[in-house]
């Protein structure tokens, strides 16, 4: 059986859909690939159980719709692996239902968030085959291919037709052991597409990891995962211990996102932290994760730092406790600034993600997050930072309040894509966009600029400054009203 694992092209005047491993969806002008952990499983799963296994990843390779159209009917695959998110789910379904048209007796499963939070829409609005709900869709896909070929029952999570009518397998479980996942096959994955062009790499080539599925903490009203991995399980961290070393030796990988969705904390961090250290692999490679706020203290930020963690990203959101409180994420206000200030005081390099656009914050509200990010920026406590407009996705506790409360301004999933604001607002989008740039103009001021002149040690570090300045003005321009978008 031949299985194609494909991101077909989404070909826009809008830029690059941001739309593998990302909790949120986003076109970016200037392009940034990261690299899917969980297809890439499925992909390895499939591989060793002696599927043929084709990587299709179109986007990423920067293929025409019709050089990918093309390249399906040569390769003739019999089942097509799909991933969706909200604002692209009426573009896939429109592929979908081409591919159909050229190859009916091709088999296509849809994955993804949107798809779990609304599996039922999709069967009726084309004509995929499948619709693999959950997080653990590498699981899943190998359970279906057994099915196809050899009979095997179906496990829970799975929409199927049958007879002509739209039936499923029940609610899906995360009972996968983790442990049991073998090293994923990088030459399979193509692994060196998704290697350069991230932002948060100083040192080339990069990768990324995924020990843990998905957050320990996973109550953040916002965060589209939580659809898909309502709990949590993580591997041993020999486990990643392990495949760090595949990853210098083999790969001769530099840096190391692990895109846990929050990384493990307490014991876990201790014995994994203390294996780098034993094993010499941080004095070979960078580390980087997620981080919450109020989950680490000075002893555990020096313990990673001593380990080779250089990138640490925290969610920060929002710099209004009511805010925070409203969506559930368990921190202070005070945590963002402490946090920064301790991660930055063991040598690490603090991001900050923010968002802009709730229901409930005036103009007044979200300058208290502009300047705490511009306050911290000035005391040199964070190196880089990301902001966002909040989208209520389907699934989330955020988009039933939404509904609940008659905040929606639209249900056009195309429109669900950081371009307008979905959610009634004191502010204009207007607004919202300029608030945005002036947070990315932390990146302009003096003593930011002088700052990251004086940490220049190398030519790794001019070219991670001159990728920088890309992606500050590729993120300037995709909140710009000035710039070309789709109608």
């Amino acid at each position: 059986m031949k299985i194609s694992i494909s991101y077909p092209p989404l070909e826009s005047t809008k830029g690059t859909p941001l739309l593998a491993q990302n909790r949120q969806f986003q076109w970016f002008n200037n392009p940034a690939y990261i690299y899917p952990m969980v297809p890439a499983y499925a992909a390895t799963l499939l591989k060793e159980s002696d599927y043929q296994v084709i990587w299709d990843d179109g986007i990423a390779e920067n293929k025409t719709y019709e050089q990918w159209r093309r390249d399906i009917l040569n390769q003739a695959p019999d089942l097509i692996a799909i991933e969706t998110k909200t604002p692209v789910i009426k573009i896939h379904w429109n592929i979908i239902n081409d591919i159909k048209s050229i190859s009916p007796d091709t088999k296509i499963a849809l994955t993804g968030d949107h798809a779990t939070a609304l599996p039922l829409e999709s069967m009726e609005n084309c004509k995929t085959d499948y619709v693999l709900t959950g997080g653990d869709h590498d699981f899943l896909l190998l359970n279906l291919a057994d099915h196809l070929t050899g009979g095997k029952e179906l496990e829970p999570g799975i929409w199927y037709r049958k007879n002509g009518a739209i039936k499923n397998t029940g609610i899906f479980k995360l009972n996968h052991d983790l442990n049991e996942l073998p090293f994923i096959d990088r030459d399979l994955t193509k692994w060196m597409l998704y290697s350069e062009k991230n932002g948060n790499y100083k040192k080339l080539p990069g990768t990324y990891t995924m020990v843990g599925r998905d957050c320990w903490y996973a109550k953040c009203t916002f965060c589209s995962w939580t659809t898909t991995y309502p709990s949590f399980r993580v591997r041993a961290p020999e486990k990643l211990l392990d495949e760090i070393g595949i990853l210098i030796e083999k790969y001769k990988v530099k840096e190391i996102m692990d895109d846990t969705g929050t990384f493990p904390a307490g014991k876990w961090l201790h014995d994994f932290c203390t294996g780098m250290i034993e094993r010499g692999y941080n004095k070979k490679i960078n580390m980087h994760c997620n981080m919450r706020v109020n989950a680490l203290d000075q002893e555990e930020y020096n313990l990673m730092a001593k380990a080779g963690f250089r990138f640490i990203l925290y969610g920060v959101e929002s710099a209004n406790q009511g805010t925070l409180d409203r969506v559930k994420k368990g921190t202070r206000a005070e945590d963002i600034s402490n946090a920064c200030r301790m991660a930055k005081t063991a040598g690490l390099d603090p991001h900050l993600t923010v968002m802009m656009g709730y229901p409930w914050e005036t103009r007044i509200d979200a300058m208290r997050t502009v300047k705490l990010a511009q306050d911290i920026f000035r005391k040199g406590w964070a190196d880089t930072l990301q902001a966002t407009i909040v989208i209520p996705y389907p699934g989330t506790p955020l988009h039933r309040e939404c509904k609940e409360k008659g905040w929606l301004v639209t249900e056009d999933w195309d429109r669900y894509d950081m371009r307008e604001l979905i959610m009634k607002c004191p502010m204009t989008v207007q607004e919202i966009k300029e608030l945005t740039q002036e947070l990315y103009r932390v990146f302009l001021t003096p003593g930011y600029i002088m700052r990251r002149l004086l940490s220049i040690r190398g030519v790794d570090d001019l070219r991670f400054i001159k990728r920088g300045v890309g992606a500050v003005t590729g993120h300037l321009m995709d909140f710009s009203d000035k710039k070309k978008c789709d109608a």
